[in-house]
């Protein structure tokens, strides 16, 4: 039991440092898997243990960024005619606006996901598809970087963001959810800099688009391996509730540190993280 708990413990540091860094959470975790395997679980649970590990790392966005999140606020308000007053919950200025453009967003990669999970599971959860997929955005990531100084930045906010604009990044988020190894921060950080995004509310904007895609994706893992007829043991519980608490410590260290990092330094260290990264598992699994 030490040892599964230990195994959980690893892909929860994992799934924390890459979910939030443009280097794949997906694709570290098919490759984890491939090289340190769960013995005492079903191969249903850890299909669904993959993605729903997710929820620590998602509670790690809220708790950094409620105040942002939370939409609504107390007012109060002076009761016309009387002398008294009452509390009204209100949205808070500019909030329905930024959920109206996260949830639109999400749209795109919502009906994929739905429409092609399986399809998506069978075809490229496999360490060449996501090798591939390493290297191909890692090099996108270093040439979009060298020519960033002949575009120039034009939305500095997310309040700035136009829908076009907002719809156009969800369609590149889209390519991660079919792509696992593109990564979902880094497919739609790529999308927002194209667009003129800033590198900070690109980076901010993702980690919002996170919690209910990631949600989404995590209840939609844990409903299909319901409706199968699983049911998760004592060892399952404690392998899943291990990997999620860790998950959530590890985010909120990297969130802070990335937010930290872009504004004084670019996404190339990334690029060529990932093409290293892709170039070894092909090497590794040919050799």
């Amino acid at each position: 039991m030490i040892i599964e708990v230990l195994k959980a413990i690893l892909f929860g540091v994992v799934e924390g440092i890459t979910e939030w860094l443009p280097v794949s959470s997906t694709g570290h975790m098919i490759l984890l898997e491939n090289w340190v395997h769960f013995t005492k679980v079903s191969d249903e649970f850890w299909k669904m243990f993959e993605v729903v590990i997710q929820l620590g790392a998602i509670l790690a966005v809220v708790v950094i960024f409620w105040e942002k999140l939370w939409p609504w606020r107390i007012k109060n308000v002076k009761v016309k005619g009387k002398m008294a007053i009452e509390e009204k919950v209100v949205f808070k200025d500019g909030a329905l606006d930024m959920w109206c453009k996260i949830i639109l967003a999400c749209i795109p990669a919502a009906v994929v996901g739905l429409a092609l999970d399986d399809w998506i599971d069978r075809m490229f959860y496999h360490p060449i598809p996501v090798a591939i997929a390493l290297i191909v955005v890692g090099i996108l990531f270093i040439v979009i970087e060298a020519t960033s100084g002949k575009r120039a930045v034009k939305i500095h906010s997310i309040q700035e963001m136009s829908y076009p604009v907002v719809l156009l990044i969800g369609v590149a988020q889209t390519i991660a959810a079919v792509f696992p190894g593109t990564s979902r921060s880094g497919a739609t950080i790529i999308g927002a800099l194209l667009l003129g995004v800033s590198r900070e509310v690109a980076a901010e904007f993702t980690f919002f688009l996170a919690v209910p895609v990631m949600f989404g994706a995590s209840l939609l893992k844990a409903v299909k391996y319901m409706v199968k007829g699983m049911s998760m043991g004592g060892m399952e519980w404690v392998i899943l509730l291990t990997g999620c608490v860790v998950a959530f410590a590890v985010s909120i260290i990297i969130i802070n540190f990335l937010m930290g990092y872009i504004k004084k330094h670019d996404f190339k260290i990334f690029g060529g993280y990932r093409i290293l990264l892709g170039i070894l598992v092909i090497a590794l699994l040919h050799g």
